[in-house]
């Protein structure tokens, strides 16, 4: 396999073509950003970290029968995946309220609902990324009801399987945002990244916050909250 140019370049992450067409090679970057690339800044190490949790995740879920885009890690910065095409979809997945909903609802940050939110946003960086359902998604032509249904059939199987793991170290899975594509043969699969860039994750005992929150809140000490989380994924 020989790495060639670079297809595309977003906020965290650099996709790069492969001599097969089937594949490419996606590059973790150390820059983080937030609140619709406003903020920004560059943390030593993160795309390293997260190219380790997000392999250590996806293979979790692959071994659980969960499809998606990852074949192998080649370095400490690299990933070999399936080429795909990206619906332009975020789904999110809301298992405690925070962020961006307990602003819009002024609902108090870490109440849990009695129910798991999924809401589903519109990858458009110049609208910032908008709320929309699903009668939207199916008139802009990002999907079909059915294509939907496929991927929030997914989306629910991987919340209970995040779930789980996360509580089994001591982390609350408060919410995570996630991305799905088709392959050249037309499957869908899960696509981009796990890690604390795409999940809210808080101590279970202290709440303390282990995630990219930690970077668009000013509070310090990132890089470290993204090595407690490698760290309790591998011990």
């Amino acid at each position: 396999m020989e790495k060639r140019e670079m297809l595309y370049e977003g906020k965290a992450k650099q996709v790069f073509l492969t001599d097969d067409p089937d594949l490419i090679v996606i590059h973790y970057k150390d820059d983080a950003t937030a609140y619709n690339n406003v903020k920004k800044a560059t943390i030593e190490a993160k795309g390293l970290l997260n190219n380790q949790i997000s392999t250590i995740i996806f293979k979790y879920l692959i071994e659980n029968g969960i499809p998606t885009h990852f074949i192998e890690q080649l370095n400490d910065r690299d990933q070999l995946c399936r080429r795909v095409t990206i619906f332009p979809l975020e789904v999110i997945v809301r298992n405690v309220i925070a962020g961006s909903m307990a602003k819009r609802l002024d609902i108090p940050e870490g109440t849990k609902p009695s129910n798991t939110i999924i809401d589903i946003c519109y990858k458009k960086d110049e609208l910032g990324d908008p709320l929309i359902n699903n009668d939207h998604a199916v008139a802009l032509g990002i999907a079909t009801y059915e294509e939907l249904d496929e991927m929030f059939e997914l989306t629910r199987r991987i919340n209970v399987l995040l779930t789980d793991l996360f509580k089994k170290l001591g982390i609350t899975l408060v919410d995570f945002k996630i991305e799905f594509g088709k392959t050249s043969d037309g499957k869908i699969v899960l696509a981009d990244e796990i890690s604390p860039d795409t999940c809210r994750l808080w101590d279970s005992q202290t709440n303390e916050k282990l995630d990219k929150d930690r970077f668009r809140r000013d509070l310090g000490k990132v890089r470290e909250a993204y090595e407690e989380i490698l760290h309790r994924l591998t011990k």
